[in-house]
């Protein structure tokens, strides 16, 4: 194997296993190690950036903003959260102007009317017998076959779910869900209290489950 192979194998496994030593390969210049990060987080940060901006071109553009910022801020990292939730950090303050610049607001701390998050039809009234508990159960998945859940149509149902939901719990969302962030680094990222995302995600899934569940139920 070459000298080169043998960086790249190093830098691979510092990308995996060893933020400190990755962060000063970034501070240092290291080609290889930035090229291993835009790998890797760059097809999340552009699922993020559209969920904020109107197109997949302004989305793309704020990704690669972000990644000019990651290299001009560097320096100043001083590790009070990870590289990851830094990085989504900057990647959501730009879309966020690019968003205002385009006349979008989406307010992380006004979550709006409180709106269910089961459809009240679901549950028993006053004059029934056992008011307030459930009159038509949530379906139980168990019995579906895995390969079923996981295919192709089922989770375009959930992009599309997600897609139509408010931004707010689109992008909480997508960032516990599907990036696998937990809630700390969410808060952190975008800047909004636990609670308010406590919320948020609690309304997006449920509004996802809604949708899954009338598909499966369906098929």
């Amino acid at each position: 194997m070459s000298s080169r192979d043998d960086r790249e194998g190093v830098v691979t496994e510092l990308v995996t296993d060893d933020e400190p030593a990755l962060v000063e390969g970034l501070k240092a210049g290291d080609d290889a190690v930035f090229a291993e990060l835009v790998n890797r987080y760059s097809g999340a940060m552009l699922r993020v950036a559209q969920l904020y901006v109107r197109s997949r071109a302004v989305a793309e553009e704020v990704v690669q903003d972000a990644w000019i910022g990651v290299l001009n801020g560097i320096a100043r990292f001083e590790g009070r959260s990870s590289l990851k939730t830094w990085i989504f950090r900057i990647v959501s303050n730009i879309a966020k102007t690019r968003a205002a610049k385009e006349g979008r607001s989406i307010p992380f701390s006004d979550l709006g009317p409180n709106e269910p998050a089961v459809d009240p039809e679901r549950f028993r009234g006053p004059e029934d017998r056992f008011p307030g508990h459930w009159a038509s159960l949530p379906s139980s998945w168990a019995r579906i076959p895995e390969e079923r859940l996981l295919a192709s149509e089922t989770l375009t149902l959930v992009e599309d779910a997600i897609g139509k939901l408010p931004p707010a719990q689109a992008i909480v969302i997508t960032m516990r869900d599907v990036e696998g962030f937990d809630a700390a680094d969410v808060c952190d990222a975008l800047d909004i209290s636990e609670s308010n995302q406590r919320v948020l995600l609690h309304r997006a899934r449920s509004k996802v489950r809604r949708a899954l569940e009338e598909y499966l139920d369906a098929a």
